[in-house]
This record gives C-alpha cells, sequence and structure tokens, in this order.
C-alpha cells in the first residue's frame, strides 16, 4: 500500500480505543494505515498518548489531561463508550472499530441500527450479522455466537456447543435466524 492514498473523512471507519492493555501492536498499526478518526477514553489515553498516536477526540473530564494539539473533548463523566457512540452517530459515521477489554454486548445494541461496529479484544473479533450473513474462512476456525440466535440454521460449520462452532472445510459458512442481527465472535 503507498503511503500517498487519500481517504476521505468518514470514508475508513473511526477507531475508538477504549483500552490497550494487551493489544497486538500489529493489529493496531492496521487499524491505525488509513488515518481513521482516532477517539480515545478517558483510560486509555496515556497509553494510546505513549504511543504516539494522534488523538483526533478525547472521551473524558476537561481538566483531567493535557491534551495534544488538536484534540477535542467529547465530555463524559461515565460511559465513555456510549459517549462516543453517542457523538459517532450523531456525526453520521457509517462505521466504528472499537478496541476494548471486556465487551459489554448490550451496550451496543441501541447503536447497531446506525453504525456498523466491530469490536476488538486480545483475543477476538466481534461484529453484527443480519440473517442470510456468509463468510470465507479456512478450515477448523472458531466461530462463537453471542447471544441468542432463534431458529438458528447453520451450513458450514459444526456445532461444539450452543453458541460455539467450527467451520467444516475451506469455504463459505453461512447463518440464518429470526433476530434483526446477532454478533459473531471469531478468534484473532
Amino acid at each position: 500500500m503507498s503511503s500517498h492514498h487519500i481517504v476521505r473523512e468518514k470514508q475508513e471507519p473511526a477507531l475508538l480505543i477504549a483500552d490497550l492493555d494487551g493489544f497486538d501492536p500489529e493489529n493496531l498499526g492496521q487499524l491505525l494505515e488509513w488515518s481513521p478518526t482516532i477517539i480515545v477514553a478517558e483510560d486509555a489515553y496515556d497509553s494510546a498518548d505513549s504511543l504516539g498516536i494522534k488523538i483526533d477526540f478525547l472521551v473524558g473530564r476537561p481538566d483531567e489531561y493535557s491534551l495534544q494539539p488538536r484534540t477535542q473533548l467529547i465530555p463524559s463523566e461515565e460511559h465513555a463508550i456510549q459517549s462516543a457512540l453517542d457523538f459517532l452517530t450523531r456525526e453520521k459515521y457509517p462505521a466504528v472499530n472499537i478496541i476494548t477489554g471486556k465487551p459489554v454486548i448490550t451496550d451496543y445494541l441501541p447503536y447497531c441500527d446506525h453504525i456498523n461496529i466491530v469490536i476488538l479484544t486480545i483475543k477476538q473479533r466481534i461484529f453484527m450479522v443480519r440473517s442470510g450473513f456468509s463468510k470465507w474462512k479456512t478450515a477448523g476456525e472458531d466461530i462463537e455466537i453471542l447471544g441468542n440466535a432463534t431458529e438458528l440454521v447453520h451450513t458450514g460449520l459444526d456445532q461444539n456447543s450452543s453458541h460455539m462452532f467450527t467451520t467444516q472445510s475451506d469455504g463459505f459458512y453461512s447463518l440464518r435466524f429470526q433476530e434483526s442481527f446477532i454478533f459473531v465472535a471469531e478468534n484473532l
């Protein structure tokens, strides 16, 4: 990839950093590659700043940090992720990648109809899918369904437990269910 690509504002997913502890630097580098809008929660500010990440927005209390030049504040007393998602949906961002330690999936549900959310932890990539979803994966990869999937029909997967599956072979797997959407987790 060339370093002189021009990326239009909001063309790439925003990056919300809530927790960098243990997150793979290579995965972080890939997320930063296209210069997304970077929003950092108060608890992760020092970590992100120490890595030299240019922070566009800090979610938190205004008096707590000496901000980088051009960093703007998204005021929030608590619930930084919700405050950031409120901001992103209000500003009509189409997508966001969220780096966090322990995601609480129900926190994201009110936003799923307004913004495409991908959650990254040190071990998993979690994303929302609608019924009829299909994706190509290699054989033997683990897929976890988070939450309930009523009348789940799957192809290309072996079911290991009520929510855990393994891809049968190289190729597509697919999911059909009654809910408007569910969250799926893959190992990084």
